[in-house]
């Protein structure tokens, strides 16, 4: 049987899923910082990272932290020391990232 786009929605695919949690102005460049350095501290990445303000970064982090692509770990100690790496659901986008990452390198100018 032949698809009929009048029977379909973009909101019902896997892209959709995939976009509705990796889109964001910063979500891509915190998932990339993590993929390549592993365990990176929050000021590390605000450094790495660059333009970012300090409440987009949280706001980014707990987005993705509740969607389970980013774990958190806290240590109970002055001055606070808050490290972020990828879940094992995180993990799973490493060759996503990857793909975009050689697509921009074998394109840009």
């Amino acid at each position: 049987m032949e698809r009929c786009i009048e029977n379909e929605s973009f909101k019902d695919t896997g892209l959709a899923y995939t976009l509705k949690l990796i889109k964001g102005k910063y979500k891509a460049q915190v998932l990339y910082t993590l993929m390549e350095f592993g365990v990176v501290r929050y000021g590390a990445m605000k450094r790495y990272i660059g333009e970012i303000s300090h409440k987009m970064l949280a706001g980014t982090l707990k987005e993705l932290e509740a969607d389970d692509l980013v774990k958190r770990k806290e240590y109970d100690q002055l001055p606070l020391k808050v490290e972020y790496s990828l879940t094992e659901r995180g993990q799973s986008l490493i060759p996503l990232l990857d793909g975009l990452c050689a697509w921009g390198d074998a394109h840009k100018a």
